[in-house]
C-alpha cells in the first residue's frame, strides 16, 4: 500500500537519525567532561531502545494482512494493498447492468421473422449456430430456446464469425452473412433505412435484430431479473454517501425499468453505451473524487481498466474483466461491495490507530527518562509490548460480523430461521414469540420462542409460547411442550399448556395466551 511505502521511506531516514541522537547522548557528555557519564550511557541507551521504530514499521503491513485475509473469508480477493486503501477512499461507484445488477439469465419472450421466405426455424437454427460461439449471456439464452424447440446448433458450420463490443455478432453460415445485435447492429449489416425497426421494441425488455445481409430478417426480446440483494446494496452504499450510476449499452426503456426496481436507489442512469462511451463516463466522474466500477463482460473491460479500482464479478464474469479488475468478487452477490468498502474504511482507521499507540507509547517511556525516570527494563518491555499490541490490535479486524440482510432492506443482527431454511422478510410479528411470516406464510425468523406454522398465507403466533396456525387448522407443536389443535378444528389441549387453531383456519384467542 502507498500508506506503508511512505512508512517504510521514512524509516529509512529516520533510524540514522536516531542512531545518531543516541550517540550525541552517550559521546558529547564525555567530550565535554559532564558528570555521572554512566548515567547520560543509561539515557542513550533508553533512547535508542524507546525510538526503536519496530511498531510503527509493522503497523501498516500487519494491517493490510489482515485486511486482505478477512475479505478473503468473505469472498473478496484484493489484487494488493494499494487497492484496499483506494476502496477506502471511493467517491462513486460506477455498474454495469446485465451480470452485475440483473442476474444475466435471460430469457427469450418474443422471437419473429420478418421475412416471409425465412420461417422462424430457419431463423432460429441460424441465430443459434451462430450464437453458439459467443459467450455473452444473450447468446445463452436464444441457444437455449432453440434446443427447447428441438432446434439443434452447429456451430462448426459457422464462418467469419466477428465479434462487435456494445453492438452484436456477425457469422456467416449456408452462404447467409448474418448480423445479430441491438439497432447499432444495423449499421455494421449496411441498413441504410430505419425501416421502423423502432415498432418491434417490447417495452422494458432487452431487443435485438437478425439481418440477413443487409435486410432485416427478424426481431427477438429477452427478459432479465435484478440480482437479490442488489437494492440492499445501493441502499447501504448510499448510507455511506458514496454516489451510485448504472452503465448500460441497453436501451432507456430497459434500463430505467431497472431503476424502478431497485425503488430510484441509482442516482443516474446512463443507457445505450458502447464501452468507449463507458470509460469516458467513468473519466469525467473522476473529477469528483476516487471512481471505482464493477462489471463482468468483455465489454466492461475498458471502463474497469479507466476506474480508479475496478470490481470484476468472479463467477459470471469473462476472463478478461476478471484480469482487468483489481478487485474479483468471489460470489454473485453485489452486497458483499459495501461490506468491501466497510473492511477498507476500517482498515484504514486500525493503521492510523497502531501509528498512534506507536508514537505514544514510546513517547511516555522517552519523556520519563528525560524527566530524571531512565528506566531500560520499561523501554525494552514497552518495545516489545507495542509490537504486540498493535498486531493484536491489526487482528481485531477478524471479530468484525458482515452486516445481515433482510429482503426489505433492513438490517438484522440475528437470523433463527425454522429449519433453517427460511428467510427474513417483511412480516407481522407477535409480542413475545417474535413469529415472523414471509409473503407467502412460511414461518422465517424465531426471536425468543419457538417458531412453527405452514405454507398458507395466514399465521398466528401465541403472546408466550410461539405457537402458529395455518388457514388450514393444522398447528405444529412448540419446542416449549404447548401443543394445539384438534382433528375438528376446536381448541384443545392439557391442562396449564395454551393452544390456537381452529379447523377453518381462523386462530383463536385463549384467556391466558393470547392466542391469535
Amino acid at each position: 500500500a502507498r500508506i506503508q511505502t511512505f512508512i517504510d521511506n521514512c524509516a529509512k531516514w529516520y533510524i540514522p537519525v536516531v542512531v545518531l541522537i543516541s550517540a550525541g547522548v552517550a559521546l558529547v557528555p564525555i567530550v565535554l567532561k559532564v558528570g555521572d557519564e554512566m548515567w547520560w550511557f543509561h539515557l542513550a541507551l533508553i533512547v535508542l531502545v524507546s525510538a526503536c521504530p519496530c511498531a510503527l514499521v509493522i503497523s501498516t503491513p500487519v494491517t493490510v494482512f489482515c485486511a486482505l485475509s478477512k475479505a478473503a473469508t468473505v469472498g473478496l480477493l484484493f489484487k494488493g494493498g494499494d487497492y484496499l486503501e483506494l476502496l477506502a477512499n471511493v467517491r462513486t461507484i460506477a455498474f454495469d447492468k446485465t451480470g452485475t445488477i440483473t442476474r444475466g439469465d435471460f430469457v427469450v419472450t418474443h422471437f419473429e421473422s420478418l421475412l416471409e421466405t425465412v420461417s422462424v426455424e430457419k431463423l432460429l437454427f441460424w441465430v443459434s449456430s451462430i450464437e453458439s460461439k459467443s459467450s455473452h449471456p444473450m447468446a445463452a439464452a436464444l441457444v437455449n430456446y432453440a434446443v427447447m424447440r428441438s432446434i439443434d446448433p452447429l456451430p462448426e458450420k459457422v464462418e467469419e464469425f466477428h465479434n462487435y463490443p456494445g453492438e452484436g455478432i456477425h457469422g456467416k453460415i449456408e452462404g447467409e452473412h448474418i448480423h445479430i445485435g441491438n439497432h447499432r447492429i444495423s449499421q455494421r449489416a449496411g441498413l441504410t433505412e430505419s425501416y421502423g425497426l423502432e415498432s418491434h421494441i417490447v417495452e422494458g425488455q432487452v431487443s435485438g435484430f437478425i439481418f440477413v445481409g443487409a435486410t432485416p430478417a427478424g426481431t427477438f426480446s429477452l427478459s432479465d431479473d435484478c440480482r437479490t440483494g442488489a437494492r440492499e446494496a445501493m441502499r447501504e452504499l448510499k448510507r455511506m454517501g458514496i454516489r451510485t450510476e448504472m452503465l448500460t449499452g441497453d436501451n432507456h426503456a430497459v434500463a430505467q425499468q431497472v431503476q424502478n426496481h431497485l425503488e430510484q436507489s441509482l442516482d443516474m442512469v446512463h443507457a445505450q453505451l458502447l464501452p468507449e462511451d463507458k470509460a469516458k463516463i467513468i473519466e469525467s466522474l473522476k473529477k469528483d473524487g476516487a471512481v471505482a466500477m464493477v462489471g463482468d463482460g468483455i465489454n466492461d473491460a475498458l471502463a474497469l481498466a479507466t476506474a480508479d479500482i475496478g470490481i470484476s464479478m468472479g463467477i459470471s464474469g469473462s476472463a478478461l474483466a476478471t484480469e482487468t479488475g483489481h478487485v474479483i468478487l468471489m460470489s454473485n452477490d453485489i452486497r458483499k461491495i459495501p461490506e468491501a468498502i466497510q473492511i477498507s474504511k476500517r482498515a484504514f482507521r486500525k493503521i492510523v490507530e497502531n501509528v498512534a499507540i506507536s508514537f505514544t507509547t514510546k513517547g511516555v517511556v522517552f519523556a520519563l527518562a528525560l524527566a530524571g525516570y531512565p528506566m531500560l527494563v520499561a523501554a525494552i518491555l514497552t518495545d516489545v509490548g507495542t509490537c504486540l499490541l498493535v498486531i493484536l490490535n491489526s487482528m481485531l479486524l477478524f471479530q468484525d460480523r458482515p452486516p445481515k440482510y433482510s429482503q426489505n432492506g433492513s438490517d438484522t443482527k440475528e437470523i433463527d430461521p425454522c429449519g433453517g431454511t427460511a428467510r427474513v422478510c417483511k412480516a407481522n410479528k407477535s409480542s413475545d414469540s417474535g413469529c415472523c411470516v414471509t409473503e407467502s406464510g412460511k414461518v422465517a425468523k424465531l426471536l425468543q420462542s419457538t417458531c412453527c406454522g405452514s405454507k398458507s398465507a395466514e399465521v398466528g403466533g401465541s403472546l408466550k409460547s410461539g405457537c402458529c396456525g395455518s388457514k388450514s387448522g393444522e398447528v405444529r407443536k412448540s419446542i416449549s411442550t404447548k401443543y394445539c389443535g384438534g382433528k375438528s378444528g376446536e381448541v384443545g389441549g392439557s391442562p396449564n399448556t395454551e393452544c390456537c387453531g381452529s379447523k377453518s383456519g381462523e386462530v383463536r384467542k385463549s384467556v391466558t395466551t393470547g392466542c391469535y
